[in-house]
């Protein structure tokens, strides 16, 4: 299996000895809780989304809270980040992120929807004409900002966030997915957990408090590299 490119040229992420080196970041940022180091939402909810938040915890104790878009559910799995200006339909029927959670780092997502599925390669027959594979092989969605329900393409045939519902894949926005890759790029990818605010909870200021994890849903951490990835994306 092809392993996703994670990096970034110096061009793009300069040296910056204030934080640390090249890749380094600043232990606070504005959005982050001073008690649970939290970091909150960096916007609001969306028109097609929902105001119920999701926390993505990575294995070294970072949490990032944003929106959910996607289905509601919890997922874990391995965070990994894509930098590329490939589009978003193809980037997440791409098999070689199986059991994966995507972090994408182009700043507006959904905006212009998503294809027909119906429209079929005239050279490869069975495969989707504008996807890389027939199914999203992506565990999870990490974005920055996501257009909702106000995507415009003569092409389009649904807004992302119906399909990852469709589909059954969790997504969240308002992470300042910048941060996030940089610390991504220094440490490399790692396990991720996207955790649902739990059904019924309301109390928003709390869920970035010292126990926010009472607000939000459980699942265990899982590692995709112990499962046999290649005989999944078949």
């Amino acid at each position: 299996m092809s392993q996703p490119a994670n990096s970034l040229e110096d061009s793009v992420l300069p040296t910056s000895p204030q934080l640390g080196g090249s890749v380094g970041f600043p232990e606070t940022t504005p959005n982050m809780d001073s008690v649970s180091g939290v970091i909150k939402p960096a916007s609001i909810p969306v028109r097609g989304g929902s105001d119920r938040l999701s926390a993505l915890e990575l294995a070294d104790g970072t949490v990032y809270q944003g929106y959910n878009f996607g289905a509601e559910k919890s997922v874990s799995g391995e965070l990994v980040f894509q930098t590329g200006m490939v589009g978003y339909p193809e980037s997440i029927t791409d098999p070689s992120y199986r059991g994966q959670i995507l972090v994408v780092t182009f700043p507006l997502v959904g905006n212009y929807g998503v294809p027909s599925h119906d429209d079929m390669c005239e050279l490869l027959k069975d495969l989707p004409k504008r996807f890389e594979s027939s199914q999203i092989h992506i565990s999870a969605l990490v974005v920055a900002s996501y257009a909702g329900e106000d995507y415009s393409h003569y092409l389009a045939k649904s807004s992302l966030g119906q399909w990852l519902k469709s589909e059954g894949i969790p997504a969240m926005h308002g992470v300042d997915t910048r941060a996030l890759t940089k610390r991504l790029r220094q440490t490399g990818s790692m396990l991720g957990r996207m955790l649902l605010q739990k059904s019924g909870d309301t109390d928003v200021v709390g869920s970035a408090g010292a126990n926010w994890k009472s607000h939000f849903e459980e699942t265990e951490w899982v590692d995709p590299n112990t499962k046999n990835l290649v005989a999944e994306g078949e």
